[in-house]
């Protein structure tokens, strides 16, 4: 592991391709070596400005993370892309195709893209995401972007693990009802309306002000200055209003570092983090255990006939934890 994460520091691209299939493992002996690991590279203290982006399949997250990966990479910047893809729930599989849609980002010598399944991981990000940031930013990335899977309302936890989160939203999307709705919409830090190019521009302009609008409506939050969030057109087709949208990016970013709203959020997302990781652990204790599990398996019956309710079933298997 001390050379692994040497090559992984030194921003071996094949090292950080292995350390990320290594955290991402559900063997007991590669979650061992994958946390001395990150020990290891955590020492060296490297930060990187994280984004999260999100929207629903065919809003054109991937055209725009191209574009805006080749005007990172242009100026100078090491980009790295983390794109989690919905897993199958039949057959658990995925297509992993986002360097495919990619093409041209994932041959840039200054980016590197990691498509991942989602798995049973709800929040539209993998059960390791958080993770593999923290690799990225080991190996020297100074710009992590985090592509959720894309399903619409409920992916909330890469908040968790972002410093800004991106929605996407095409032309007609919804009107200023929907804007008002809760959960991603109360997370989004800038909502940026896709797909502004030809005849879909004007509905684009009528979508942001509409968004606009909805934006108003919501209660101000503390670790926002004047005027955000806010909404903007953009076209990934025709790299058109990516670098405006880049610019309030930077200075929404640098407000928040200027003040203590960013070491509050990387603290409170740590803390997040450590209640997740022991809630797994526990589970996976609970999974090792042959007597717990037999106890399980018994426990499921009767909550299948109908005898004991699921709550009283669960607070019998943590009290024998």
């Amino acid at each position: 592991m001390t050379e692994l994460a040497r090559a992984v520091a030194a921003g071996d691209r094949r090292a950080l391709a292995r350390a990320i299939t290594l955290v991402e493992s559900g063997r007991a002996d590669h979650r061992v070596d994958a946390m001395t690991l990150l020990d290891l590279l955590a020492k060296g203290g490297r930060q990187a400005i994280r984004i999260g982006l999100s929207g629903t399949p065919g809003v054109g997250k991937s055209t725009f993370i191209e574009g805006f990966g080749l005007m990172l990479t242009a100026a100078g910047h090491r980009v790295a892309v983390l794109a989690v893809d919905p897993s199958s729930a039949r057959s658990g599989g995925s297509i992993l195709g986002d360097k495919t849609r990619m093409d041209l980002l994932a041959r840039d010598p200054n980016a590197f893209i990691r498509p991942s399944p989602s798995q049973t991981q709800l929040g539209g990000v993998a059960r390791r995401t958080r993770e593999a940031v923290a690799l990225c930013e080991a190996a020297g990335y100074d710009i992590v972007l985090i592509e959720t899977v894309g399903v619409g309302q409920s992916e909330t936890v890469v908040a968790q693990m972002s410093d800004l989160f991106l929605l996407l939203l095409a032309p007609a999307g919804g009107d200023e009802l929907q804007g008002v709705k809760r959960g991603i919409m109360e997370i989004a830090d800038m909502i940026l309306v896709n797909k502004a190019d030809g005849d879909l521009k004007p509905q684009a302009i009528r979508t942001c002000a509409d968004y606009a609008g909805a934006l108003r409506l919501l209660r101000k939050r503390s670790q926002d200055p004047d005027g955000f969030p806010k909404a903007m057109i953009v076209s990934a087709l025709e790299t058109e209003g990516i670098s405006e949208a880049w610019d309030e990016m930077q200075a929404l970013i640098n407000w928040r570092r200027e003040t203590d709203v960013w070491e509050r959020s990387r603290a409170a997302q740590a803390r997040y983090w450590f209640a997740e990781e022991v809630r797994l652990q526990l589970l996976a204790r609970i999974a090792r255990d042959p007597d717990l599990g037999a106890r399980m398996a018994m426990l499921e019956k009767e909550v299948a006939a109908g005898r004991m309710s699921p709550a009283a079933a669960a607070a019998e298997v943590v009290s024998q934890t």
